[in-house]
């Protein structure tokens, strides 16, 4: 797994390193048991304070997504089928807000969305 953070972004430092292990966890990429890096190596890694990645770890901590073993590390727990389900409904409205607005921009009707929605749900997308 790779976190890439930005000073220019506007959102901050802890944030972007919290997202970036959420959606590894989502995608499958990191599974449960596995380590990750240490807060002193990943704020190595990065570039960055030792409090910023206490802060993602601490966050992703609360959350459900890790769990912090007395000197030996912090460990992805099974994911969470609820977490899980409300992070695709969140994406699923983001698409759909954005098709929305393209939609209205364009003049098409609420009935032409629901009839390319319909023809879509029916695509085998498995």
């Amino acid at each position: 797994m790779k976190i890439i953070v930005s000073n220019r972004s506007g959102v901050p430092i802890y944030e972007q390193i919290k997202e970036q292990i959420k959606a590894a966890i989502f995608s499958g990429e990191l599974r449960e048991d596995d380590l990750l890096p240490s807060i002193r190596q990943l704020a190595r890694d990065l570039k960055i304070s030792v409090i910023t990645t206490t802060r993602a770890y601490g966050d992703l901590e609360q959350e459900g997504f890790i769990v912090n073993v007395q000197g030996k590390g912090c460990y992805v727990l099974p994911r969470n089928k609820e977490l899980a389900r409300e992070n695709a409904l969140h994406k699923m409205e983001d698409g759909l807000g954005a098709a929305i607005a393209a939609a209205k921009a364009e003049g098409i009707t609420y009935m032409e969305i629901i009839e390319r929605l319909n023809l879509l749900w029916e695509a085998d997308y498995d």
